[in-house]
């Protein structure tokens, strides 16, 4: 994954203006969070959206924990099933607004419970709330640096990922929608540690155009990379002072 080294979005280059940072408005875990006790269709409707973004963490998780890839697959199916309940909403705690943090002490409960594999296969007639590619999941939590991370860790990690892949596919889709899918593919590069090795000027061949227009390319595409990735993040916490801590969060992530 090409997202393991991303540029800082805190960092502003020598002579360009800082990106503009917009108003925080309502998102999906703000919702989630201010619903609390009362739970609304809205509500639950956003926890859905996030859950199916962010499974991955959780299957990590849980493979680390011991269990293997069938049983991983059926407990995160199983734990989905019951966060997505009618009631789940009961247990959120506007004092800890982040996402990713209620997910893993609501899944850490659970497994901390007695879990009769066979209630998976009862629950909603063997629907899947959450699509889970198993072949992808397998082959990323191969790549892991597992010997010394502890399930918590990975679970971080594997968080991290999970949001940067989520900005890489938003940017790729405004790119492709304005006919740009070949500038994009160009100057993705340009968006990791790696980038200080691209060659402008290649690029700018390949592009058939100058690299002066190569490099204000790059310029525009880190800006709205860092715009993507401020409202991605601004998802899955609850308040506006929480964003910039969990972007130093999220580079943390991957440096462990």
């Amino acid at each position: 994954m090409t997202t393991s080294n991303p540029i800082d979005p805190n960092s502003t280059p020598a002579g360009v203006e800082p990106v503009p940072r917009p108003a925080f408005v309502t998102t999906h875990w703000s919702l989630v969070v201010s619903a609390g006790r009362n739970d609304t269709p809205h509500a639950r409707n956003a926890l859905g959206k996030l859950c199916r973004t962010y499974w991955f963490p959780i299957y990590a998780f849980v493979r680390r924990q011991g269990h293997g890839p069938h049983d991983a697959q059926d407990l995160t199916q199983e734990f989905f099933a019951r966060l997505l309940e009618k009631k789940s909403l009961a247990g959120v705690d506007p004092a800890k607004g982040r996402f990713r943090s209620f997910l893993l002490a609501a899944l850490k409960h659970f497994l901390a419970n007695e879990w009769d594999r066979t209630n998976a296969q009862k629950r909603g007639g063997g629907q899947f709330l959450i699509p889970i590619d198993a072949a992808t999941a397998e082959s990323s939590c191969g790549f892991e640096p597992a010997d010394h991370l502890t399930a918590e860790k990975i679970f971080e990690r594997r968080w991290a990922l999970t949001l940067l892949d989520q900005v890489l596919r938003r940017l790729r889709a405004e790119y492709v929608g304005d006919g740009k899918e070949n500038l994009f593919e160009q100057l993705k590069p340009t968006l990791t540690e790696a980038s200080r090795t691209v060659a402008y000027a290649q690029i700018a061949t390949r592009l058939g155009t100058t690299e002066g227009a190569v490099k204000v390319a790059v310029h525009r595409l880190r800006q709205r990379y860092r715009e993507v990735l401020r409202a991605e993040i601004a998802d899955t916490v609850a308040s506006p002072g929480e964003v910039e801590d969990e972007i130093r969060n999220l580079f943390a992530a991957l440096a462990g």
